[in-house]
């Protein structure tokens, strides 16, 4: 697994700037933004080296919301944890499944459902396609058949459609 490392250098500070003096006397107190970071270090241990690989980033970019905006940005990133962490399956006819945490966290938002859904058919394709191209001689045609199964089942989930056969 690679680390993760957090630059200690901000150089986004004025954004922060305005709110330094409620920081101070609200020890405890949130602050919701929009943050941008960059990639500005890795580390790679030797092969023989019992250390873990690291990448480090940056803050180059923050924005602070104000209490009106807060909430707005809370719902972004409600969507954007449910986006990356949807869960389900193909069912024996190819449709998409969620899961019960997944539909429970969508609180019955049409998009969310709908980005849900879809993030689950990709990653069962993506899956479908790495499997297929792992059989060891694997011929060109059989290869093209396993691919246009993948895009015929995109397709599929794209339109809302079971996929045919499950493609599994």
């Amino acid at each position: 697994m690679i680390a993760i490392k957090l630059d200690g250098k901000l150089t986004a500070g004025d954004s922060l700037a305005r709110h330094a003096q409620n920081l101070y006397r609200r020890p405890g107190m949130r602050l919701v933004g929009v943050v941008e970071l960059r990639h500005v270090e890795r580390t790679q241990p030797a092969p023989d080296e019992d250390k873990e690989a690291s990448v480090k980033l940056r803050i180059t970019g923050l924005e602070v919301a104000n209490a009106e905006q807060e909430d707005t940005l809370r719902k972004a990133m409600e969507a954007l944890y449910i986006h990356r962490t949807a869960h389900g399956t193909l069912d024996d006819a190819g449709a998409v499944e969620l899961s019960e945490r997944t539909l429970e966290m969508t609180g019955d938002l049409l998009h969310a459902i709908e980005a849900a859904r879809l993030n689950v058919g990709a990653a069962h394709f993506a899956d479908y396609a790495r499997r297929a191209a792992a059989v060891a001689n694997a011929t060109v045609a059989e290869l093209r058949h396993e691919l246009e199964a993948v895009a015929k089942g995109l397709e599929r989930v794209l339109r809302g459609e079971p996929a045919e056969g499950g493609a599994s």
